[in-house]
């Protein structure tokens, strides 16, 4: 009997498992994947695997002094300078004074040959002798009605004429003896005793270095900046680990046409005499100062398009974004104006890798410092200066790197203010 064609064959009956078990597989794999699924979610804080705490060094925003400054270098100058020359043609005597060291105000620096000059005085002096008797005989004879008035007014004349040849010829005399005008250093000797003078030549320098003048630049934008009286400090090559302070005298009223600056002098004392004439010195002026002004390291702040940023250290050691805005600047730190306060607790650096409310393991600065193998600096160890709008900052500024995803080229270097 042949089988019927709505039969199924025995062989396609027994070329497979039973229909069971394609249940059971499918059944195993889908409790599998629901069993796996958890897990995938524990790596963003489920029951499973958890990505561990990103160590960041940080620091801690404190109050500091920010001073708004420029620098430039100048040069040191005498307060009084001048070159001690003969005003006679004459040989030189004697030349009294120790080269080198301080004289006084009125001090001999140099004796001239005044023997003819003296002989000319006392000439000057006996015709004026002669001619006062001459005037005071003709005024008792006038009295007496004895002498006309012509007689007497002509006397009197040669009187003043005589007073007049005796004072120039003591002053001739006084020239020959050569007299500091002022109190300070005497310089070396240009000449030697014996030697012959004409009217002009120069016998030394004499110096006041009680206080010095110390000029410099700035260029014409901070015109209106540049006071009199205005705080400055200097410090020298020739002085290293010293500084200066002082105040500006004069600020120049005409601006350069070819280098578009300003000529500014400003005076320091010098009482130890330790600053001397033609040293450079580098000049920092002070236009204000903020006492209680929050200052951050440069590199804690990144930007995204025109806002700048930096991340804050929550107490359950996870980070949250924080919007500033930027103040002055110096070369490693930056004046936050708003956005921070007192004692909160920033990502200094390694915040690249960073999201809000990633956990990190904060590491303080001044351990970082240490595991470097240097000393642990203070903050502000620059001087707390900070660069005002449009100034040169000194060292150059660090560019904070942007965090991941943020604008091309932005990070903390754009800062307001225009600091270069």
């Amino acid at each position: 009997m042949r089988p019927s064609s709505l039969t199924p064959p025995n062989n396609f009956l027994r070329s497979g498992p039973p229909l069971g078990s394609h249940l059971a597989v499918v059944l195993a794999a889908s409790v599998a994947l629901a069993g796996g699924l958890p897990s995938c979610s524990g790596s963003k804080g489920g029951r499973g695997f958890s990505m561990p705490p990103v160590p960041v060094e940080v620091s801690e925003v404190r109050p500091q002094v920010v001073r708004d400054q420029f620098r430039a270098v100048g040069s040191i100058e005498s307060d009084e300078i001048i070159e001690v020359v003969s005003e006679l043609n004459a040989i030189v005597s004697s030349l009294p004074f120790a080269e080198g060291q301080p004289v006084a105000k009125g001090a001999l620096i140099a004796h001239l040959d005044d023997r003819e000059i003296k002989a000319a005085a006392q000439h000057a002096e006996a015709q004026r002798e002669w001619s006062q008797s001459n005037a005071d005989r003709a005024q008792k004879l006038f009295d007496q009605q004895l002498a006309s008035q012509q007689q007497l007014d002509d006397l009197r004349t040669n009187l003043k004429v005589a007073e007049a040849d005796e004072a120039l010829a003591k002053a001739r005399l006084a020239k020959t003896q050569i007299r500091a005008p002022f109190s300070g250093m005497i310089g070396r000797r240009r000449v030697s005793p014996g030697a012959y003078l004409k009217a002009g030549d120069v016998i030394t320098e004499l110096a006041r270095v009680d206080a010095m003048k110390v000029t410099f630049t700035a260029p014409e934008r901070y015109l209106s900046q540049l006071k009199a009286g205005s705080r400055v400090e200097i410090s020298t090559p020739a002085l290293p680990g010293r500084t200066f302070q002082g105040s500006i005298s004069v600020v120049d009223p005409i601006v350069d046409a070819d280098s578009r600056t300003i000529r500014v002098v400003a005076r320091i004392p010098n009482s130890e005499r330790v600053l001397r004439p033609g040293m450079s010195a580098n000049v920092v002026v002070t236009f204000s100062e903020r006492p209680n002004s929050l200052m951050i390291p440069d590199e804690a702040v990144f930007a995204e398009g025109n806002q700048s940023f930096v991340f804050v250290v929550k107490p359950d050691s996870t980070v949250a974004r924080a919007a500033i805005e930027l103040g002055s600047r110096d070369s490693s730190r930056v004046e936050v104006l708003r956005g921070l306060e007192p004692g909160t607790t920033i990502v200094r650096t390694g915040h690249q890798k960073l999201f809000d409310g990633a956990h990190v393991m904060p590491i303080p600065e001044q351990a970082m410092t240490a595991e470097a193998g240097g000393p642990p600096g203070p903050p502000g160890a620059h001087g707390g200066a900070a660069a005002p709008a449009g100034a040169k900052a000194t060292g150059g500024s660090k560019s904070a790197a942007p965090r991941a995803g943020s604008p091309k080229g932005g990070g903390a270097s754009g800062s307001p203010g225009g600091a270069r």
